[in-house]
């Protein structure tokens, strides 16, 4: 089944669809492992992980589209990926639109700030008018090539104009024909609560570590009606804390860490697909 097809119909589900953050191959195909049935190609993780720089709407829109084609042929689950603010005006909006189709992720997001961006869930953000911000959805869903292409429309309006202007933006995008709506960084629990009721359509959250947003669980997300959920810096926070750790045990004892149960060359490689390789291997050998 295409990818697109594959997300439509898990959202269609009433089941949480939820989407731990990858950053790059290895961590998409532990997420896979891990048995989630979607990726999300985080933007801030993609900074970080190559070029080694904040989410500041650094990476350029080839950039982003490497790192997503690299990730959707890791794995065989869909993925949603990052498309910041589409990198222009509505012309670049539909070039955005067309890239990311031809690297096989299965959604995009779209925002409403200036370019460049930043974090979602940092201060001093700036967006768009409203209807800049529609005409950058209404271009993306109609330049899209496969109509199974999801469109996540975000907006950061809430840190700017306030709730009812986020939700008012959100509500324009889906008439506007976007699939999801994505109501970026609620301050407050009841704002929270309220995003799926008030939008009146699919809506997506959010899970951001030390962000703005109170933490809720998986299931009390499914509860007020989000019908997607994106984990995009919980496996680059723990990679930069295990790297750290090691790194520290080795420049102050001299020596590896402790090895865990698992931890040999041979079992990481077959995390990665080594029997696959072995098996290919094997059968094209030209007998000694």
């Amino acid at each position: 089944m295409d990818s697109t097809k594959a997300l439509r119909e898990l959202l269609a589900r009433e089941k949480l669809v939820v989407a731990p953050g990858a950053y790059d191959c290895a961590t998409a195909r532990l997420i896979e492992q891990a048995g989630f049935v979607a990726v999300y190609m985080t933007g801030a993780g993609s900074a970080a992980a190559r070029a080694a720089m904040p989410d500041y709407g650094l990476l350029t829109m080839t950039e982003m589209v490497a790192n997503a084609a690299a990730i959707a042929r890791a794995v065989a689950i869909p993925v949603i990926a990052d498309a910041d603010t589409g990198y222009g005006n509505e012309l670049n909006v539909a070039r955005t639109v067309r890239e990311y189709e031809r690297a096989g992720v299965a959604a995009i997001h779209l925002e409403d700030q200036t370019f460049p961006k930043k974090c979602g869930h940092l201060d001093r953000k700036e967006i768009i008018p409203r209807q800049a911000f529609v005409a950058r959805i209404r271009a993306a869903v109609e330049q899209r090539q496969d109509p199974n292409f999801v469109i996540i429309a975000r907006t950061d309006a809430i840190a700017v104009e306030g709730f009812d202007e986020a939700i008012q933006r959100a509500r324009a995008a889906l008439a506007a024909g976007a699939d999801v709506a994505f109501v970026e960084a609620p301050e407050t629990a009841e704002q929270l609560r309220a995003v799926p009721a008030l939008v009146e359509g699919p809506c997506l959250l959010n899970v951001v570590q030390g962000g703005k947003t109170p933490q809720v669980s998986r299931r009390e997300a499914e509860q007020y009606g989000y019908r997607l959920a994106i984990l995009p810096t919980m496996l680059l926070s723990a990679a930069v804390k295990a790297c750290d750790q090691a790194l520290a045990h080795y420049r102050q004892t001299g020596e590896l860490p402790p090895a865990g149960e698992g931890d040999n060359l041979k079992a990481l490689f077959r995390r990665f697909g080594a029997g696959e390789w072995d098996a290919l291997r094997a059968r094209y050998a030209v007998p000694a």
